[in-house]
């Protein structure tokens, strides 16, 4: 329970690997804002999962590319629970379309909720992060991102922008006791759309010959929001099976 006390808010939480995320940080004691952008049902099974097991948590419905329904979001998980310790920037569009056919509507879409939304959460949720003395921001990445793939231009860019955000909050909210990370999923077991898996997943391979749990994800997310992780800020930190050996 080394997160008893504190409150943390997951964006996208809904399903996949922000469920898991809040799962995991509620398991470690956290009280849990359950963010989903239009699902109810989604995020109230979340705060069910999380109540059955002794937990507290709430669910609220925002649009992260949307500034206001984000400063609502935030003053209501302070207003609920009394702060705000931990924020998770997990909400991502993705989809693959080959760039000629890529029109800036669907590429502003991607990096409107993926690096923008970072941004807007980041701003909203920065006086009660920097209140409560040692806040911890995660934000989640995408391998993809490193390795490169095709017809995926919005999300490559928007997942990489994010590890440049976190190396720049790294700095800036340092001395206000806040960390700042990026937890990069490999080939995770995830639900998707129409159930099609990313074209990159048939060219690549995991060392480890598997895909992912969420639960992995969560676990490390876990690890940085916690006592553990207060001297780790700045960092990119791939968690693939040895499908991307970065540096």
């Amino acid at each position: 329970m080394e997160l008893d006390g504190r409150v943390a808010l997951v964006t996208g939480a809904g399903r996949n690997i922000g469920r898991a995320i809040a799962l995991d940080l509620a398991k470690a004691g956290a009280s849990v804002v359950v963010n989903a952008r239009s699902n109810q049902a989604e995020a109230d099974a979340v705060v069910k999962e999380i109540a059955a097991a002794g937990g507290k948590a709430v669910a609220h419905l925002a649009d992260v590319a949307d500034p206001e329904a984000v400063r609502r979001m935030v003053e209501a998980a302070v207003s609920h629970f009394g702060r705000l310790d931990i924020l998770v920037n997990n909400a991502a569009l993705r989809g693959e379309v080959p760039f000629a056919e890529l029109d800036f509507a669907r590429w502003r879409a991607v990096l409107g909720t993926c690096l923008d939304g970072a941004f807007h959460c980041t701003k909203a949720a920065h006086a009660a992060l920097k209140a409560g003395g040692s806040g911890a921001i995660v934000n989640i990445g995408g391998v993809s991102a490193h390795l490169g793939a095709a017809d995926r231009a919005h999300v490559l860019t928007a997942k990489l922008g994010l590890v440049g955000f976190t190396r720049g909050l790294a700095h800036d909210l340092a001395p206000d006791g806040i960390t700042a990370n990026c937890v990069v999923p490999g080939q995770i077991d995830t639900s998707r759309a129409g159930g099609k898996q990313p074209s990159h997943h048939s060219t690549h391979a995991p060392l480890v010959g598997r895909r992912g749990r969420p639960d992995e994800i969560a676990s490390a997310v876990r690890w940085l929001a916690g006592p553990q992780g207060r001297y780790v800020t700045g960092q990119a930190i791939h968690v693939n099976g040895g499908l991307y050996l970065g540096v």
